[in-house]
């Protein structure tokens, strides 16, 4: 029985002897009172639980959110939350803890955060607070921590402005400018789209005139172009008929110069007998006047 106890003593005593050290963590030794400055990487650690203790620190991103009172250029106090996200760099976990312990937080990270925040928002309106000034005001708390906390072992990611409350009247002030701010500028806009909306009708107006004036252009110079086609046709016509003209003319000159030259007094005589020859074959009657010379061949007897 005594050695079945004694077993489970042993057993109990190594497994108080032993700790994991988990993701996300890393573990810092201390020895008779004394920090080991070597970390414990994560996995299982074996130690003695007589001398030794092994204080588990977080290096993975821790969040911390204050509410703290916030003062502003012109004195005003700004209600606000906030959120800072800092990490401690592994190899610096025993440093922290020889020299500052475990409340870190409380013992340094939050008393420079709020040095530094009240620092920078005391150089900027409360109305900058509220609007786009806001992710200046949280860098420069940022860089101011960072200044500070990054020799000690400490990462500051960020720092948000999750809200930020003004005064009543204030916020008033701000919410009635801001809204004469938008009236203004959608005045401005509706004045700009008049004036566009003016100009294009301008525009159009001229455009239909340019498009007028030069559609009567055109129809003047349609006219004119088609005066002057029928005047050119009627030259042409007329230069076509002159010319016909003179080529019938010369036709009729040239053939009569033919008909002169081929008429011999024996074909005029000739001529002549086929004249009274043809009008003696008609029925009725008839006088010629001859000028005594020309003959009458084959008159018929009934004549």
């Amino acid at each position: 029985m005594k050695r079945y106890q004694i077993l489970i003593l042993l057993v109990s005593i190594l497994t108080a002897s032993c700790t994991i050290i988990r993701q996300g963590e890393v573990g810092v030794a201390r020895r008779l009172g004394k920090i080991d400055p070597e970390y414990v990487q994560q996995g299982p650690k074996g130690y003695n639980l007589l001398t030794t203790t092994i204080l588990k620190v977080p290096t993975r991103t821790m969040n911390i959110e204050v509410k703290p009172d916030l003062p502003s250029k012109e004195g005003l106090t700004i209600r606000s939350e906030i959120s800072i996200l800092y990490r401690i760099k592994p190899e610096a976990a025993p440093k922290i803890i020889q020299n500052i312990g475990l409340n870190y937080e409380s013992e340094v990270i939050l008393p420079v955060f709020r040095s530094a925040s009240a620092d920078i928002t005391a150089k900027f309106l409360a109305k900058d607070m509220h609007s786009g000034e806001r992710g200046q005001i949280e860098q420069a708390i940022r860089k101011q921590m960072v200044d500070i906390l990054e020799p000690k072992g400490f990462i500051i990611d960020n720092v948000l402005l999750k809200s930020i409350r003004l005064p009543d009247g204030l916020a008033r002030t701000i919410e009635e400018k801001l809204q004469a701010e938008q009236d203004a500028q959608r005045m401005e806009f509706i004045k700009d789209r008049e004036k566009r909306d003016a100009e294009r009708r301008i525009i159009e107006a001229e455009g239909k005139k340019e498009i007028a004036r030069i559609q009567a252009e055109g129809e003047k110079n349609a006219a004119i172009i088609q005066a002057e086609a029928k005047k050119r046709i009627l030259e042409i016509e007329a230069e076509g008929k002159a010319n016909a003209m003179s080529i019938e003319a010369i036709a009729t000159k040239n053939a009569n110069d033919t008909i002169n030259r081929t008429l011999t007094p024996v074909i005029l005589k000739l001529r002549q007998i086929e004249a009274f020859r043809a009008l003696s074959n008609s029925n009725n009657s008839k006088l010629l006047i001859t000028d005594g010379k020309t003959p009458f061949l084959s008159i018929p007897d009934k004549f």
